[in-house]
């Protein structure tokens, strides 16, 4: 059976002598393993289809359960990328955080066409703000969706010292709400990114990226090594 599916790479790992196998985030199959034979011979055409990062066009033959790409026609490598430490970690943490949201035979379009232009983005630079833009939307593809308006028990507008509930994803004001402590620089980040408007400060947004990555690890009950890395990073 021969598949034809867009695809980004999450991670690559050594097979065999010459082969990888690749992890591919599709949209209509969802996450998939796949073998690339003989890429580690010199010379190989399909090198470039089995390095993280490559969204590219597969043609996939499934046999019995497994999948071997024996065609790619390249869109973007994100080569860029690797030119600088902040940029690749970023992108590593969106390679991560999607190859942990998914699985196989699931519907991932909008997460792919997420992590892609979050990839696209992210060569233009603002880690910080391109990181949280991306984890915000992906908690609400994973179904854990985060609300910054007002408190949702006394309906004031929220200022000053305030509370985020780890459990339910919101924000409310310190006398209603129960959970962590948030400062209002991490709340206005957050409802900008939900508005789709410019962040106010980079303390908020880098503050933001803390709250988000404990509220993913929370609720997946998974650790985020490479999004902890690039959140480091970026607080340089």
């Amino acid at each position: 059976m021969e598949k034809k599916t867009d695809a980004l790479v999450l991670k690559s790992t050594d097979y065999r002598e010459s082969d990888r196998i690749v992890t591919l985030l599709t949209a209509e199959y969802g996450k998939l393993g796949a073998a690339v034979k003989g890429v580690k011979k010199a010379g190989a055409k399909l090198r470039f289809a089995a390095q993280p990062f490559c969204f590219a066009e597969y043609v996939l033959v499934q046999k019995s359960d497994r999948h071997t790409v024996v065609s790619a026609s390249l869109h973007n490598s994100f080569f860029s990328l690797s030119e600088d430490l902040g940029a690749y970690y970023t992108g590593c943490a969106i390679l991560e955080v999607c190859d942990k949201l998914t699985y196989e035979n699931m519907d991932a379009r909008k997460l792919l066409v997420l992590a892609v232009s979050s990839l696209k983005e992210l060569e233009e630079g603002r880690e910080a703000e391109q990181l949280a833009r991306f984890l915000i939307f992906a908690l609400d593809f994973a179904g854990y969706p985060v609300r910054a308006e007002k408190c949702p028990f006394c309906g004031r507008e929220l200022k000053g010292r305030m509370r985020f509930d780890l459990d339910g994803g919101a924000f409310a004001c310190s006398e209603c709400g129960k959970g962590v402590p948030a400062s209002e620089s991490t709340y206005l980040a957050v409802r900008a990114l939900l508005r789709g408007e410019e962040i106010p400060s980079r303390d908020g947004c880098i503050r933001a990226l803390r709250l988000l990555k404990t509220f993913l690890s929370k609720h997946t009950e998974l650790d985020f090594p490479a999004l902890q890395e690039a959140i480091s990073i970026i607080e340089e």
